[in-house]
């Protein structure tokens, strides 16, 4: 088959989730036999809006000035410009943030059939994870349950504000960017033949409160190239009880109070950071982390996650404060054998299940994270026999050879009904 696949980012510029494993999904089509292309982006300063470069099966769209907005005529004139030079059989998207959604209405006005696999909350929420900024307010970054047009333009956009407290003509104006931004992604949600979830919590969010028809939506795990992915033999105890993170170094990933709850183990423990620094947002954690036992490791190579990463660690903590749909880190431990320690909502609970194969903490709480951590350095035997549980469910599912095959199963059934 000839597939187009869509992704927001591709390594090594991104390396979050999304794209990590867009690019495992590329390689594996790419061995099976079939041609791919990769419609992405990247921020250039120095070249024009909507540029293209291409590299190799990569054409990289140039978008350097653009955070919130969600249509672009000239970026949706340059895809369809793709799609007609390639002519793909089926197209796959990962994500829409930072490209178009006028992608979709392209695809459909060529016959293209269309695959999205739903990474996070981005279609309903147009920050993509339910939590607010809360721009200028004491209490900021709150879970939010809903969208709503006007609480999104006071409570996510009010920065774009003028400087009066109270602005009627800018919380009307944000209103409606707002109610046009989600007819949008709801015309997206239209547009597109099928979703896949990786997690059913996020099927059924997409179902109850986004109005996803049941049958357009379906289940699916995310697959790993098992290669690297090696459970690692358990070690002979290390001077302490080591905890890993890893991430991005932003706040919605909860880091920071990841730091908090360590602070209080005095010196029981070390605690590993990998993640790109992100220039002042890592100097802030290292300041919070400041005569701690912490240290930052920087970037890694993905396929060097087991032996440079989970072979140092006993434990990972993934203490996000939105609720993940299926982080790729929960997953990458389980296979390497080791425990996780993570938040008791969303798709992170869905593959921790408490005592059974990690631990637990009540969600945005510090000092249960930091009870749950206590409980780890205490009960090192236990972590141990967690790690080893691993996976809930089917691992073979996870080889990213049999999830390319229900992949490509997709393709086909989609393709037949054209």
């Amino acid at each position: 088959m000839k597939i187009l696949k869509v992704i927001h980012g591709y390594p090594p510029l991104y390396q979050a989730g999304s794209e990590v494993y867009s690019q495992s999904l590329v390689n594996e089509l790419l061995r099976q036999g079939h041609e791919v292309r990769v419609f992405t982006r990247e921020e250039n300063p120095f070249a024009p809006d909507f540029s293209v470069r291409e590299n190799g099966i990569l054409n990289v769209v140039n978008i350097p000035r653009e955070k919130d907005g969600y249509r672009h005529a000239v970026m949706d004139r340059v895809f369809s410009q793709l799609v007609d030079g390639f002519r793909p059989d089926v197209a796959h998207i990962g994500h829409l943030n930072h490209l178009s959604t006028g992608i979709p209405e392209v695809l459909k006005a060529s016959g293209v059939p269309t695959v999205f696999t739903l990474h996070d909350f981005w279609l309903m929420c147009p920050r993509g994870q339910f939590l607010q900024t809360n721009f200028g307010q004491n209490e900021y970054y709150r879970p939010c349950e809903r969208q709503e047009h006007g609480k999104c333009a006071r409570e996510c956009y009010r920065g774009f504000w003028n400087e009066s407290e109270n602005d009627p003509e800018s919380e009307a104006y944000w209103t409606r960017w707002v109610e046009r931004r989600m007819s949008e992604t709801r015309r997206v949600a239209e547009l597109t033949d099928l979703f896949i979830a990786p997690s059913r919590r996020l099927r059924e969010r997409f179902i109850n409160d986004f109005g996803v028809p049941e049958n357009k939506i379906v289940y699916l795990d995310y697959g790993f190239p098992m290669d690297y992915l090696t459970t690692l033999e358990t070690e002979s105890p290390r001077q302490r009880f080591t905890f890993g993170y890893i991430g991005t170094h932003i706040p919605a990933k909860g880091v920071n109070m990841l730091i908090e709850a360590f602070s209080r183990m005095n010196g029981r423990s070390e605690l590993l950071i990998w993640g790109r620094e992100a220039a002042q947002s890592t100097a802030a954690l290292k300041r919070m982390a400041h005569g701690l036992n912490v240290r930052f490791m920087g970037e890694y190579v993905n396929r060097n996650i087991a032996t440079e990463v989970m072979s140092r660690i006993d434990c990972i903590v993934v203490p996000s404060i939105w609720q993940e749909n299926s982080p790729l880190v929960i997953h990458e431990a389980q296979i390497c054998g080791k425990p996780v320690i993570t938040a008791d909502v969303g798709g992170m609970a869905e593959y921790v299940e408490h005592l059974t194969n990690g631990l637990l903490f009540r969600h945005r709480d510090p000092q249960d994270l930091y009870e749950k951590m206590l409980f780890a350095v205490e009960n090192p035997e236990t972590m141990n026999r967690l790690g080893r549980r691993g996976y809930l469910y089917d691992k073979a599912s996870l080889n990213i050879s049999e999830h390319v095959k229900a992949i490509v199963n997709i393709y086909h059934s989609l393709i037949q009904q054209q």
